[in-house]
């Protein structure tokens, strides 16, 4: 019973689990970080490259997609385009 009512409680906390991006967001300095932060997020990571000095990463979650462009210096996301 006690195990039950774990499992149950801890379905019903996941969504709540899931962050959402923000301009106050850090996420890591490499793609890799950028990546698991992401993920860990709640997001799916479709795409992940450097462009014009940015890491820039192309995400879903429930449904919506976006970008996220990340200062590979400070971590710190710099754009967010969600769609």
């Amino acid at each position: 019973m006690r195990k039950l009512t774990l499992l149950a409680l801890l379905a019903l906390a996941s969504p709540a689990l899931a962050e959402s991006i923000t301009k106050d967001s850090v996420l890591g300095t490499t793609m890799q970080e950028v990546q698991a932060s992401l993920t860990a997020m709640g997001y799916e990571v479709r795409k992940a490259e450097m462009e014009d000095g940015q890491i820039e990463v192309y995400i879903v979650r429930d449904g919506k997609m976006g970008e996220v462009y990340v200062n590979p210096q400070t971590g710190a996301v710099t754009t967010l385009k969600m769609k």
